[in-house]
């Protein structure tokens, strides 16, 4: 014989059916409500790169990309989510949120390592050892985000759910560790040029802003990984919905931080450095070959 069995929950008021669990249920409004938020970052980044359209890189419509496929991202899981609360089903809006997770995965990754190795606003170019880490990650996050699916639309009684499982896991932490590689890189190449071309202070502001970059991908990494897991797993099932927000919010601060501090700018190859503070940066910069001595 053939069973069809559905699980739900009934609203208290108009006594609807909820297909979602009671933990999950304001997950299209908070999708929809980050979609539009998006959107709007959108908007100001291209009015951003307009206003600035003398000082844009390559980089800069890259990173505008990826805000878009973030949006679209969040627009489909929202519609996902909706279609399932109503109905049960995701109608196909489920195929169109893995295509556009599966590019943003990718192309937030490769604009993690192209950012740490200051492609186009640098140097024009990668060299060898940058595009074998590329050659790494953009592969491992296909593999990635096959096992994405079959971990969403199977569950923990198919037979390879936990293989599946253990091989994101696994691909997800290899892609983490390899994009900081290039901006550990970037941070010492940047070290050695100010010994050397004598323009300290330039590159001591240069050196700074890798390095917090640096510390703030290991904290999104951190977060999103480790913390996030953490709260999906100490909260109340009335309460999931809290670390997908708690994802969504470092996401965001993290897109936020990333094109606040690379945003396009003039930058005038005559300006001239006073002499204090370029004294000032060489020798912060002595003080730090001293302290790793």
């Amino acid at each position: 014989m053939d069973v069809r069995s559905a699980m739900y929950n009934l609203d208290g008021k108009s006594g609807t059916r909820d297909y979602l669990s009671a933990g999950r249920t304001i997950l299209p409004r908070v999708y929809f409500l980050f979609f539009l938020i998006y959107f709007a970052l959108a908007g100001l980044w291209i009015y951003v790169l307009y206003k600035k359209r003398l000082t844009v890189f390559k980089i800069h419509f890259f990173m505008l990309a990826v805000v878009v496929l973030k949006g679209l991202n969040l627009l489909c899981e929202a519609e996902d989510k909706s279609y399932i609360k109503r109905t049960g089903s995701a109608h196909g809006w489920d195929v169109l949120f893995y295509m556009f997770s599966f590019l943003k995965g990718i192309m937030l990754f490769t604009l993690i390592v192209l950012i740490g190795t200051g492609w186009s606003f640098l140097k024009p170019y990668l060299q060898d050892k940058e595009k074998k880490v590329l050659m790494i990650v953009i592969p491992l996050q296909v593999v990635a985000n096959i096992a994405q699916v079959v971990i969403d639309e199977t569950g923990p009684f198919a037979q390879d759910w936990v293989t599946w499982k253990q091989v994101f896991l696994l691909v997800d932490v290899v892609c983490c560790c390899a994009v900081l590689f290039p901006i550990v890189w970037s941070i010492k190449n940047l070290r050695e040029a100010a010994r050397t071309d004598g323009k300290a202070a330039v590159n001591l502001m240069k050196l700074t802003l890798f390095r917090q970059y640096y510390i703030v991908v290991i904290c999104y990494i951190y977060f999103t990984r480790v913390v996030v897991y953490a709260l999906e797993t100490i909260t109340s099932y009335k309460y999931l919905w809290t670390s997908v927000v708690a994802a969504e919010l470092a996401t965001l601060a993290f897109y936020a931080f990333t094109g606040y501090k690379f945003r396009p700018e003039a930058h005038n190859p005559y300006f001239v450095i006073d002499d204090e503070e370029e004294e000032a940066a060489a020798e912060a910069l002595k003080l730090e070959d001293e302290f790793e001595l």
